[in-house]
């Protein structure tokens, strides 16, 4: 008991002096450490061995190396506890900890380090046999066995990404293929947490050996030469063929690399995330995730499946194609792997050179159409549907080369436009900005065989294409004609572009204008607000893509835009005046503040986008803070839009010293009632503090010139 209790004081002391003690007290640490290694020999008490083992796991990333390596504990470690299952985790946690020490350049320790490797993995053998099917096994496992198989995981890992090469140099290469093939079965079971642990190792070490084949020298006998590989090369995977005669530690690995390529395939995440979200005016909307656990996995994965390409470029494309057909014939066909696949393919793009990649190109998309014509439900063909969408908007480059192919994809999205089964429309409007961006030249310039750019086309079919798709569906569509419109090299046919990319849009703004100058209540109608909020998106959409060229159509809507927010505002006020602050809570007047906030994200796009910069400060400015400052200043707290000081510091940030002398008026109108908003508490208009300080750093960079 007392032996018990000291190791428990001992145990804390290490926890929060583990740094210090080692310098002070390392003379005196021989009989603590004699002292766990009888109680390990002798000890039957199974709390009192757990206290032990538990002690020691903390030791061992300290302890002078001696310690472990000239002792028995090692042998104690493995022979007493491995095998049994009361110990096993903890022991493994042990050896775990071991494994990962670094041993320095003497050397002295490999042989030590080899042996408990290799006996460790001679145990587990005995406890998981390498033929187990493990992603059967472990979700009916309790939770014991779940943990051990995740320690043998980190065990593998750690050693591995420290002292790999001195498995690969064994004379026996069953130890290195087997511990290797004991992480593709850990990879292969469905629990995310185990399968990133396997897949940082697998990243790095696929790295590794690409790398070591990047680096093999550049000579007339290299056929690397000739291919231009350098880095991961534009000119794509070279044919595995051309490098086996090279001593590459690749080919130690071909057997494990081929089973990896299927469990990076077969474990493909979603490669976006959308968000289903109700905006400010209570519509549901999508919205696409930046940054989130799944896509960062789907990162890593691409990564690792690249690497893997490279390394191989015929298995895996051999994997995918079987894989695919067993999908065609029904064998594996399921939603979920249909997907997978997808992602899969989608995430290799331009690994492949284009010779290789045109051919597994078009054996894909052969090979899902048929399996479109094939499936029977709405349900299924949308899925494939989908999948083909995805496939063709990840590889620009055949796109580019093949123009038929191109034209025929995007009248075929067009046509799924159309469709309204549940996420084909979404599909259809994701993959047709995602082609205009990558491919916007070839739709301004006259193909061979046309009479016409296909952005002529598009644009003036554009009402009959969009026609059934939602509000935001539409803004998409106007973006992704942005990117084309934008890459059109002759001024003239680009102004006429946007004329006619914009006439219908200016129709519905210059009817509504025309209505409110007659009787402005009509600015109340909910209808007619949504209407203006929805013409004022549309022009923040194709500006985020046209850019600075989109000037003459912001030219043509600016003083009625002004107009517009002048008189919003002052019904806003009104409903403030008569209803209290609640009035802001309301639906016509949180319409109200969508258009203010539409007009005030338009002018935000432009002057961002903007490459005149004088013409701006002399044709943009002005009327803007006339229109805006009094307006924020005089406004309740409530109705103040935290997207007057956004545009304010991308103007002062994008302007910089021409607007030295508007400084004092911006601060005038914006500093005092901001600062008696946010200067309450923490949490009251969190947006508003965020660009409050945003403009504070923008006027101190960049209006106060250095002396």
């Amino acid at each position: 008991m007392l032996g018990y209790l000291g190791l428990q004081v001992l145990d804390n002391v290490i926890l929060t002096r583990w740094k210090v003690l080692p310098k002070e007290q390392c003379q005196e640490f021989s009989q603590i450490f004699q002292l766990c290694s009888d109680v390990l020999n002798t000890a039957t008490q199974s709390s009192l061995i757990k206290a032990t083992l538990e002690t020691l796991l903390r030791f061992f990333n300290w302890i002078p190396l001696g310690y472990i390596f000239e002792t028995p504990i090692i042998d104690t470690l493995r022979t007493r506890f491995l095998e049994t299952p009361e110990f096993r985790n903890i022991t493994l946690k042990c050896l775990t900890e071991i494994g990962g020490l670094q041993t320095g350049q003497q050397n002295s320790y490999d042989e030590k380090l080899v042996s408990m490797f290799t006996e460790v993995l001679t145990t587990i053998s005995k406890i998981i046999p390498l033929s187990l099917d493990l992603k059967t096994t472990y979700s009916s496992s309790n939770s014991k066995d779940q943990e051990f198989i995740q320690n043998l995981a980190l065990f593998l890992t750690n050693f591995n990404g420290v002292h790999l090469n001195l498995i690969e140099n064994l004379p026996n290469r069953d130890f290195l293929t087997h511990a290797h093939f004991y992480l593709i079965r850990i990879s292969q079971i469905d629990d995310r947490e185990i399968f990133k642990i396997c897949l940082e190792y697998w990243t790095k070490l696929v790295q590794e050996l690409y790398e070591e084949m990047q680096s093999l020298p550049i000579s007339d006998s290299n056929p690397l030469l000739n291919m231009g590989v350098s880095g991961i090369s534009s000119s794509g995977a070279p044919n595995p063929s051309v490098l086996a005669n090279y001593p590459l530690r690749k080919h130690k690995y071909n057997e494990v690399l081929s089973n990896l390529r299927v469990v990076m395939i077969e474990k493909m995440v979603r490669p976006e995330e959308v968000l289903i979200v109700e905006n400010d005016e209570g519509e549901i909307v999508r919205e696409f995730v930046k940054e989130s656990d799944t896509i960062q996995l789907y990162k890593t994965t691409r990564e690792c499946l690249v690497y893997l390409t490279h390394l191989d470029v015929v298995d895996t494309e051999n994997i995918m194609t079987d894989k695919l057909a067993r999908q065609v014939d029904g064998s594996e066909w399921s939603w979920a792997n249909c997907n997978t696949l997808c992602w899969a393919i989608g995430s290799i793009s331009l690994a492949m050179n284009e010779e290789t990649e045109k051919r597994f190109l078009v054996t894909v998309i052969k090979d899902l159409l048929g399996l479109t014509e094939m499936k029977r439900g709405k349900d299924n063909k949308a899925v494939v549907a989908s999948n083909i969408m995805y496939i063709v908007g990840q590889y620009p480059r055949f796109l580019k080369a093949h123009w038929k192919f191109l034209k025929t994809v995007v009248n075929k999205l067009f046509e799924f436009m159309h469709e309204s089964h549940e996420g084909v429309q979404d599909m259809a409007c994701d993959t047709f900005i995602k082609i205009a961006r990558q491919c916007k030249r070839h739709f301004v310039a006259l193909q061979p065989g046309e009479n016409e750019p296909f952005i002529e086309e598009i644009v003036r079919g554009m009402r009959k294409i969009t026609c059934d798709l939602s509000p935001q569906q539409v803004h998409t569509f106007y973006e992704a004609c942005g990117y084309m419109i934008a890459a059109q090299p002759q001024k003239n046919a680009q102004e006429r572009l946007i004329a006619e990319l914009m006439s219908y849009p200016n129709a519905a703004w210059d009817a509504i204008i025309q209505q409110a100058t007659e009787n402005p209540q009509i600015l109340l109608d909910a209808d007619a607000i949504k209407v203006i909020g929805n013409v004022m998106k549309t022009n923040v959409s194709a500006c985020s893509s046209i850019g600075t060229y989109f000037y003459p159509q912001i030219g043509r809507i600016y003083l009625d835009m002004l107009s517009m927010y002048r008189a919003t505002s002052q019904m806003i006020s009104e409903a403030v005046a008569r209803d209290g602050e609640i009035a802001t809570k309301m639906p016509n007047v949180r319409g109200l503040r969508t258009v203010k906030k539409e007009i005030l994200k338009l002018i935000e796009t432009y002057v961002e986008k903007a490459d005149d910069i004088d013409m701006v400060r002399k044709n943009i400015v002005p009327a803007l803070l006339d229109a805006v400052l009094v307006d924020y200043n005089r406004n309740v707290p409530n109705a103040r839009d935290a997207e007057v000081l956004k545009v304010m510091s991308t103007i002062i940030t994008k302007l910089s010293s021409l607007m030295e002398d508007q400084v004092p008026i911006v601060m005038e109108n914006v500093f005092e009632c901001t600062l008696e908003m946010i200067n309450k508490d923490f949490s009251d208009f969190p947006e508003h503090r965020v660009e409050f300080f945003t403009l504070l750093r923008a006027i101190n960079l960049h209006c106060f010139p250095g002396k």
